[in-house]
């Protein structure tokens, strides 16, 4: 089958350790020969609140000097965290200090996260969080795309922002949109570079239903407004339903490497060409990861990539 995108690979690594196994974690991506690791946006682990968790945009900056060649994204910033605005100044830094490794991910966050009620911000609703989605982004592409913008919307004003100096990369860092619903669909296949996606359902065919569906959907939205949908990029976060709090933290497509070229293989076929695994919760899986990156992934990339 034909690919409009090479593989991409990446992890997502988790902020709940100390600073040092923090950096131990992106180095050991990096080292493996991943395409891109990222990190998510949390006041806390509202899932265990008690444990460490460090501040994304922080973390990001100081991992761009920690590390030489590998992409860096988020996955994703929450929109009621940050005025659009200062979002995009924390974006031109880590552009700047990475020397154009920044991959800049946008979502909507989870209502189910207590973060804002626990930082005095509004908690907006999912429709209201959707709405502002639309203004927050042409926002943020519009600042990294010119030096000086004024935007006048419903939820946000901006008067004469100057961004400078101007983004290493031209003529802004790559945008990752995170959608599930139809209207953030919508917008990501209006804004997005990369459109990235992930369910809660339980089971990988279950999963797998899911996405279809929106992949679907996404490339419907393209071309209604005129867009190649192959200029999309398809992104899965491979979400490990209930590893964090089931079989002891094991992610199921590090059981073997079987299980792992088949889930791919099928995400493939549904039109996904960058995969994003958790680095593991627990050891134990750290071998099959390795093996994964070191043997895996390299015969996956000279099949598809050609």
């Amino acid at each position: 089958m034909k690919l409009y995108h090479k593989l991409r690979f990446g992890t997502g690594v988790l902020l709940d350790g100390s600073w040092r196994e923090i950096v131990k974690r992106f180095r050991h991506t990096e080292e493996l020969g991943f395409d891109i690791t990222g990190t998510g946006d949390h006041f806390f682990d509202f899932t265990r609140p008690k444990e460490g968790w460090l501040e994304v945009w922080t973390v990001l900056a100081a991992i761009a000097v920690e590390t030489t060649g590998i992409r860096l994204g988020t996955y994703v910033t929450q929109i009621p965290f940050r005025n659009p605005a200062l979002l995009a100044r924390q974006a031109l830094a880590v552009d700047h200090i990475s020397n154009g490794r920044l991959e800049l991910g946008l979502g909507t966050g989870l209502v189910a996260d207590p973060a804002c009620e626990i930082m005095g911000l509004p908690s907006w609703s999912n429709k209201e969080r959707v709405a502002r989605f639309k203004e927050y982004v042409e926002i943020v592409d519009r600042l990294l795309s010119n030096e000086v913008t004024t935007y006048k919307g419903r939820y946000y004003d901006i008067k004469g922002a100057v961004m400078n100096p101007r983004p290493v990369q031209k003529p802004r860092p790559p945008i990752t949109i995170a959608a599930l619903g139809p209207t953030m669909i919508k917008h990501a296949a209006r804004y997005a570079d990369t459109w990235n996606t992930y369910t809660f359902s339980n089971t990988f065919e279950e999963q797998l239903d899911d996405i279809r569906k929106r992949a679907q959907l996404v490339d419907k939205c393209c071309s209604d407004i005129g867009r190649a949908p192959s200029s999309l990029r398809h992104s899965y976060l491979m979400y490990p339903a209930g590893a964090r709090t089931k079989r002891g933290g094991m992610i199921d497509y590090y059981d073997s490497e079987k299980v792992f070229v088949d889930m791919v293989k099928k995400l493939i076929y549904v039109g996904f060409t960058e995969f994003l695994l958790y680095y593991p919760f627990n050891a134990e899986q750290l071998p099959m990861l390795e093996k994964i990156a070191k043997e895996v992934i390299p015969e996956l990339k000279e099949k598809y990539n050609g």
